[in-house]
């Protein structure tokens, strides 16, 4: 499901009762955030925390500047809105990074919030804007947690740190320190050891890794599905610790989003990261204003615009636009371009980020959608080089081969040369219009 689908969904129907009335009064009003709080208790966000912002809100829409406006449901959208953001925390927050290198990033968190697959996740994101990170490995208590590490570091090309058999883990964290600058790398993320709950002699450590490293940003890694939990774990780690920002992880497997909602107004320290999948690319920066507009329905085009621009090589978009255009494009081009598109995140996800999505209207079509992608991927890849480079000598026997090797029918093999013959007839004629109308734009060209 799409990041706060539940939520969103519900808060977009209270909203939409106002949107189409021609004037308001304060009844219709207090209806509406009457649903908006349900909404939100349901959501698990802290009782506090909601009370606060139904005040909020009830405090700027009755007034006579809303009230007596030609647009009034519109105002109040822009009210809640405004105050999602803020409850959200208000504006991205960036990493301090040292003014001298190596900055220092320290990960804590309970057991199996997945502080160290966070690590590699954060250090691919980091890599991506520029920076040399070191991953140090300093979970010296759980079984294989080092391994794990520097697993990761080898799958994503980025040096670990460890020191076999030390257990003094302050130790451990001075020397990786030490070692990224004698390397040259700017960026240090240390992977600390976590517990099934939070206990003296846990702080303690962190304490002294703290005291060696002197990191610069602390980030806790919590579990979003956990809800009001992960709320408590970030006040107890922030009273005990002091820590910077939070990675919020499993997002896109909650459609409540509680925790996200609450963990600002209560602990005063901002979401920096969002998790949004199992791969390892699949850690986001938050931004709260972005964020509050998916929630209530109004897309979040700039990370659909962003994550294009990761997903899609420019390069390979111009040759395709020359294929294109001398009709030279072929099922290898048509595969290239879905598996390009699946870089950039599932169709929920996707959808999302498109203003006017309705994920519980739509979620059914847009399964369907998904397993029509991988039937047509299945299909093509059971293609021989030369079938997906000239569809037209794809006879009887072998759209029967064809269909047996993909594990789909004829009727589908057979469907989906016939959508692609039709995109190709589609391209001819943009193209041909393009020659008399100047240079023809593709999608994401």
């Amino acid at each position: 499901m799409p990041l706060f689908a539940g939520l969103g969904d519900k808060l977009q129907a209270a909203l939409k009762k106002l949107r189409g009335k021609g004037k308001l009064t304060e009844k219709d009003i207090a209806e509406a955030l009457r649903e908006v709080r349900m909404a939100l208790l349901e959501a698990d966000v802290s009782l506090a925390v909601v009370k606060d912002f139904v005040a909020a809100i009830k405090g700027r829409a009755i007034g006579a500047e809303v009230l007596e406006s030609l647009t009034p449901g519109q105002h109040i959208v822009k009210i809640v809105h405004d105050e999602l953001i803020s409850l959200l925390g208000g504006t991205s927050n960036r990493l301090s990074m040292a003014p001298k290198p190596p900055t220092v990033i320290m990960l804590v968190g309970l057991q199996g919030a997945g502080k160290t697959t966070q690590a590699g996740k954060l250090a691919l994101l980091l890599r991506k804007q520029g920076r040399f990170p070191l991953l140090v490995a300093c979970d010296v208590y759980r079984p294989a947690a080092i391994l794990q590490l520097e697993t990761l570091g080898k799958q994503l090309d980025i040096p670990v740190f460890s020191v076999a058999g030390e257990t003094n883990v302050a130790d451990i964290a001075r020397q990786g320190k030490e070692y990224a600058m004698r390397q040259g790398r700017d960026l240090v993320i240390i992977d600390t050891a976590g517990r099934l709950h939070i206990d003296e002699r846990l702080m303690q450590e962190l304490k002294d890794v703290h005291r060696v490293v002197s990191p610069h940003e602390v980030l806790l890694v919590v579990d979003g599905m956990t809800g009001q939990d992960a709320v408590n774990v970030a006040t107890t780690f922030n009273n005990a610790l002091g820590i910077d920002g939070i990675i919020m992880t499993k997002l896109d497997g909650d459609t409540r989003g509680g925790a996200a909602l609450s963990v600002k107004a209560v602990t005063g320290k901002p979401i920096k990261f969002i998790g949004v999948g199992e791969k390892l690319d699949a850690l986001e920066v938050f931004h709260p204003d972005r964020m509050a507009s998916r929630i209530l329905g109004m897309g979040d085009v700039l990370s659909l615009i962003e994550k294009a621009e990761q997903a899609f090589d420019q390069k390979k978009a111009e040759e395709l636009e020359r294929k294109m255009r001398t009709q030279g494009f072929t099922l290898e081009d048509y595969l290239e371009q879905m598996q390009q598109v699946k870089k950039m995140g599932s169709l929920e996800q996707l959808m999302g980020m498109i203003p006017g999505f309705s994920a519980a209207k739509q979620v059914k079509d847009l399964e369907l959608g998904e397993k029509k992608l991988q039937s047509i991927e299945a299909i093509i890849c059971s293609m021989t080089i030369k079938e997906r480079r000239k569809p037209d000598i794809i006879d009887g026997s072998r759209r029967r081969r064809i269909a047996m090797g993909s594990g789909t029918s004829v009727q589908e093999v057979n469907r989906m040369l016939k959508e692609f013959d039709q995109a190709r007839k589609l391209v001819k004629s943009l193209t041909e219009k393009g020659k008399r109308g100047g240079k023809m734009k593709f999608p994401f060209m």
